[in-house]
């Protein structure tokens, strides 16, 4: 149980840690994105109204100063690689002017605006080159501004960005695992003084009630039988039975028990359990329809898969209303199934996901049915000991089952 804790603490904690790296970054990345688009669109703005041409500085409309230092200073114009090709008011080709850079020939600058009058967005990004799609009273203009420096340098920014925040990742993972010890070694003391609680308990309260059961077998033999001693005998063997329910429990729910694990028949064991609860069933009037797949073997322990079984159908016969009915199903595709259901008119008042907590019970007035509450418990801990799983779930409004997958 403590394993699982830590476990489960490790994988909770690690992929809170991952979610938010990964939008961290993620966030990183979409103003990285939009800050280098709004930085290059604000050199195509300033080169579109001024036909192809970088206006003088001081007519230049620098956005305000925000604490950084400025975009477009007077150098900008000197610094910026850009071309413009021109279309008449029917679309056509008028020209290329490639004058103020060095890598891209007239046809070339063409070619580029054809693909981005094209695309049909008045600003976006190809090959590298910003531009952006202005009306003038000849026609219409594309601007494109050479990006490639500034996309490498954040591309660069990213790639920096991203190792730090994966290697940050690997040392929290790492830390995580360190301490989750320490996190879980108050529950592990307390779990451990419970079952060492229940073990001494169990020495204590064994020899007086043996004591007590033998004594009672010496008064009714002096005295013979009577509905006090009978009341006595029911009650120490009730918590003679409690006690042994603990015990198992508690050493079920140790992590280094080992299974005995064997392949036997699924089929035939489920169909023996299944004949010891016919009878009793039939006298309570609950009769028990089984469907079982022949054929079907299973790897485990098959006392413990007997047990389980055995406790379900009893179970269901303790809270299956009167004149119902008790269904057992087997079937198998990937991993062999087990179905048991049962009518309960109270099913919509139950809390299905307590029904596996000890001694909880659903009847609120706890009124004894010949269960403590930690039945349950006991088929969950040993389906988890094969890796399997337990749930409780309703069908209609007068039909509670359980469904157990082994693995």
């Amino acid at each position: 149980m403590i394993y699982k804790l830590r476990k489960h603490l490790i994988w909770i904690s690690g992929l809170s840690v991952i979610i938010v790296f990964i939008i961290i970054y993620t966030g990183i990345c979409v103003v990285s994105t939009k800050s280098l688009n709004s930085t290059m669109d604000m050199l195509t703005d300033e080169i579109s109204p001024d036909d192809g041409r970088f206006p003088e500085f001081n007519e230049m409309n620098p956005p305000p100063d925000g604490g950084f230092a400025p975009f477009i200073t007077e150098e900008t114009p000197f610094s910026t690689r850009f071309f413009t090709v021109r279309f008449d008011l029917l679309g056509h080709f008028v020209s290329a002017d490639v004058e103020f850079i060095a890598s891209v020939t007239a046809d070339a600058a063409q070619e580029y605006a054809g693909q981005a009058m094209g695309s049909g967005k008045e600003r976006g990004w190809i090959d590298g080159y910003r531009y952006k799609i202005s009306d003038t009273y000849m026609g219409q203009i594309v601007v494109f501004v050479d990006g490639t420096m500034n996309r490498s340098f954040t591309r660069m920014l990213l790639l920096t960005v991203g190792i730090v925040l994966l290697f940050s990742l690997v040392l929290i993972l790492l830390l995580i695992i360190l301490f989750s010890k320490r996190s879980v070694r108050p529950i592990a003391e307390s779990y451990e003084k419970q079952k060492q609680f229940i073990t001494d308990a169990n020495h204590e309260l064994k020899t007086p009630l043996t004591l007590i059961l033998a004594n009672l077998d010496i008064i009714e033999a002096d005295i013979g039988k009577n509905e006090w001693l009978d009341d006595i005998r029911a009650e120490g063997e009730r918590m003679n039975a409690l006690v042994k329910q603990l015990v198992m429990l508690t050493r079920m729910d140790e992590e280094k028990t080992d299974v005995n694990v064997s392949a036997f028949s699924l089929s035939d064991a489920i169909t023996d359990t299944v004949s010891e609860f016919k009878m009793l069933a039939e006298e309570k009037g609950k009769p028990i329809f089984a469907d079982v797949q022949p054929g079907i073997t299973y790897t485990g322990d098959e006392a413990e898969i007997r047990r389980v079984i055995s406790i379900l159908l009893d179970n269901a016969l303790k809270y299956c209303d009167k004149g119902g009915s008790i269904f057992l199903a087997l079937t198998a595709k990937r991993h062999p199934v087990i179905c048991v259901e049962n009518t309960c008119a109270e099913v919509d008042h139950i809390e299905l996901d307590r029904l596996f907590d000890r001694f909880y019970r659903a009847d609120k007035a706890r009124t004894f049915t010949g269960g403590f509450g930690i039945g349950l418990s006991i088929a969950k801990a040993a389906v988890e000991k094969h890796r399997g799983e337990i749930c409780a779930y309703k069908k209609g409004h007068d039909l509670i089952g359980f469904r157990i997958v082994l693995k």
